[in-house]
């Protein structure tokens, strides 16, 4: 019989053999970020930001609630479709463990933002700093697995996704009439000091090996249904929210423009999610209204056909709207991405 340090040995090799296999069929992912992007990671946490009971999930395969903030499948599991990766497990799931660990993981959290204190109300939240630790933690647990030099191509191969900075606004800012950062800073203020500490947050990731990353912007957070129904101007989205995403967005593609010419090479690449939820948002016709139902809860009144609608609950799109914004994600022109689409990431890759 083998003792316990051959048969460790012989494990780690037939996770490293897998590895490479792996490698040759499917893209490692990542993905940081905010209830819009996490898949389950607070349904582990003793925090009021969770999506883990009915109606939540209706529509995802196993119709039962998930932890995803969303009727059906999120932005994460629809680009993981897309690269042919199972759809990756929120880092705290037991599950995440041997073979699942080497094919990436989801550290996104609901509630976050880029600054600390933003959703401080939720209480028990992973931040970005705590995000990017387990980051961290993650490559210690595949070293263990496939040693140092398979980690270091593994991180550097994968595909990363961050998505956060819509809390700094209605879960900060605007969380209030007189909110401490609103006494502070102007919004122009507000913003350019998101975008000096999202600066940070990138550059930290870049350092612990991240060589692809989608950046994605906020969406248009005066349209979401919470903020119609608060802030609404005329009967329309919140001019005032309408204003700070287009103030916030274009300076986070400039700062990205710049992170990659101080880096020398494409690493972040932006998506404007603002313009792509804004197109079926504002036509109708062609992409079906918004839903303005407001909370999902056990008692929400369901519309029958979710596929109608842009939003699911009170700020997160629905499993319809998910799929126009990966679509975009993967073909849209320099419109919507910069400095390419992620089909074209995934060829030139490829030739790599």
């Amino acid at each position: 019989m083998a003792t316990p340090s051959i048969a460790g040995m012989i494990f780690s090799l037939v996770l490293a053999l897998s590895y490479g296999a792996l490698q040759a069929e499917a893209r490692v992912f990542f993905v940081f970020g905010d209830s819009l992007v996490d898949s389950g990671n607070n349904n582990y946490l003793a925090t009021t930001a969770r999506a883990d009971s009915p109606p939540y999930g209706i529509d995802y395969p196993t119709h039962r609630p998930t932890g995803r903030f969303s009727n059906g499948l999120n932005i994460p599991d629809l680009i993981s479709q897309r690269i042919g990766s199972k759809p990756v497990l929120p880092y705290l799931s037991p599950e995440l463990r041997g073979q699942r660990l080497l094919q990436g993981a989801n550290f996104a959290s609901a509630g976050i933002g880029i600054l600390n204190d933003t959703g401080v109300q939720f209480i028990n939240i992973i931040r970005m700093y705590r995000q990017l630790e387990y980051f961290q933690e993650y490559q210690r647990r595949a070293r263990a697995l496939i040693g140092v030099d398979q980690t270091e191509r593994l991180v550097k191969g994968a595909l990363v996704l961050i998505t956060v900075g819509g809390n700094d606004f209605v879960n900060n800012y605007y969380l209030l009439p007189y909110s401490a950062r609103s006494l502070q800073l102007s919004v122009p203020k507000y913003v350019r000091y998101l975008i000096s500490e999202y600066r940070k947050i990138l550059m930290k990731l870049h350092k612990l090996g991240a060589r692809r990353v989608l950046v994605t912007g906020t969406g248009p957070m005066g349209c979401a249904p919470a903020e119609l129904a608060m802030r609404g101007t005329n009967g329309g989205c919140s001019a005032e929210l309408q204003r700070a995403a287009s103030l916030y967005n274009p300076q986070l593609v400039g700062m990205i423009k710049g992170l990659n010419k101080k880096i020398g090479k494409t690493v972040f690449v932006a998506a404007n999610t603002q313009q792509s939820h804004l197109d079926f948002i504002t036509d109708p016709r062609a992409y079906g209204p918004y839903n303005g139902l407001g909370l999902c809860t056990v008692s929400s009144d369901l519309c029958p056909n979710r596929n109608l609608y842009a939003f699911w609950d009170a700020f997160h799109p629905s499993e319809k709207a998910n799929r126009l914004i990966v679509e975009k994600l993967f073909s849209g022109t320099t419109k919507y991405m910069y400095p390419m689409n992620l089909s074209t990431i995934m060829t030139l890759d490829a030739m790599a």
